[in-house]
């Protein structure tokens, strides 16, 4: 997606050519909508595995396991939140995302459950969120847990395999170049389904496969000066 400023403005035109290029470009708009609609209906399809790690989380009220994580409901998405044991906060760009989470008891009505996990313990996690005002995202911590490297959020080699993006690191340097430049911290998200007493992950996406979930961004697309990134 180009997400680079918009150099120069529109031309300006009459109202008559204004709708015929409107309308032009509605066709392909149509396009993207239904070949959106399609790629949603196939990741509802993909395979799914099931979960014999016994994780163990920190909730500002004790110890949790993956399935209290649901708090009930059928389903689970994780927001892994890049936070470091070692650092103070989480990292600017997770920031920006959690402020753009929206209403959760939409997504409750759903049965569907959202909550945040971070690397750092409990006590950080609490000071930061009182900080931030977060008081209505649930938001544990894997400290001491595998939870984040199994899923691939969290990348060091002496405790997983590295898997960036779905990538060995042979193929990530392949395709991409060095693994590390980012760090060992990636923005992501995790989906899982409860069926009775078991768990399963169904889905997850990594960095720019968040950028739907901006609601600024989306609506900065409508607007001729674009994402104003540069």
């Amino acid at each position: 997606m180009d997400t680079e400023p918009q150099s120069e403005l529109p031309r300006v035109v009459g109202r008559e050519e204004w709708l015929a290029a409107r309308r032009e470009f509605l066709v392909r708009e149509k396009e993207f909508t239904h070949a959106r609609e399609a790629l949603s209906a196939e990741r509802r399809r993909l395979p799914m595995v099931r979960v014999e790690e016994d994780y163990v989380f920190e909730g500002p009220d004790g110890k949790a396991s993956l399935a209290d994580l649901f708090e009930g409901r059928r389903q689970l998405i994780v927001h892994h939140v890049m936070f470091d044991p070692e650092w103070e906060e989480g990292c600017p760009s997770c920031r920006f995302q959690i402020r753009e989470i929206g209403y959760l008891p939409h997504l409750h009505e759903r049965d569907t459950t959202l909550v945040l996990v971070s690397r750092a313990p409990q006590e950080k996690i609490r000071r930061y969120k009182e900080r931030m005002g977060w008081d209505n995202i649930p938001y544990y911590s894997s400290y001491g847990s595998r939870f984040n490297y199994d899923f691939h959020a969290t990348l060091d080699e002496s405790v997983t395999p590295l898997l960036i993006n779905f990538r060995t690191r042979e193929e990530h340097e392949a395709a991409v170049g060095p693994w590390d430049i980012w760090g060992h911290e990636l923005p992501a998200v995790s989906v899982f389904l409860r069926d009775g007493e078991e768990v399963y992950h169904t889905y997850s996406t990594f960095s720019r496969g968040l950028d739907i979930l901006l609601a600024v961004h989306n609506y900065l697309d409508l607007t001729p000066l674009g994402r104003q990134l540069g």
